[in-house]
């Protein structure tokens, strides 16, 4: 009996970690306009981004991680290919500005890094969290709505995925 008592226990734990985001988003879906700090802790409104002809926010779960720092680094590498292509680069993780800003500086990241401390934009594009953790997801919106979505979103490989992503959209 004590034992069924504590993994009933467990289980609720399991649950109670996993936090509930919104409804995750659709093909052709707004840019949520949600408000947190960036790596310098300046505030950074998704929303004053629509009018860009692509904007990828690619989520991810620890800074200074081995496969977050791969997925980093493939954008980072091919940043002036992706801005030649209209892309504007924006990563999103639970870590505090502070953590981004190391991140960033330590990688030498050429684009902003948010600092999701609260989940609100994991919570505004429906990206499932485990405990304080966001899953690896990517969102490619081209002015405003959401045209390409990668909900396993890949670490050596983000950029090409993205970049093949834009190239059918534009065939």
């Amino acid at each position: 009996m004590f034992r069924s008592i504590i993994s009933f226990a467990g289980a609720l734990l399991v649950l109670a970690s996993v936090n509930c985001a919104a409804e995750e988003l659709k093909l052709g879906a707004e840019l949520p306009a949600v408000t947190v700090l960036d790596e310098n802790g300046a505030e950074v409104n998704l929303g004053d981004y629509a009018d860009k002809p692509y904007l990828l926010v690619y989520f991810y779960p620890k800074a200074n991680t081995g496969g977050c720092t791969k997925q980093g680094c493939s954008l980072r590498d091919a940043y002036t290919e992706l801005t030649a292509m209209g892309v504007t680069v924006i990563g999103v993780s639970t870590d505090s500005p502070e953590a981004q800003k190391s991140f960033k500086d330590k990688n030498h990241f050429p684009f902003t890094l948010l600092a999701d401390q609260k989940a609100e934009v994991a919570g505004a594009f429906g990206v499932p969290m485990m405990g304080n953790f966001t899953s690896r997801q990517a969102y490619l919106f081209a002015n405003g709505k959401l045209v390409w979505l990668d909900k396993k979103a890949s670490t050596q490989k983000q950029a090409d995925d993205v970049k093949a992503a834009i190239s059918e959209l534009s065939s």
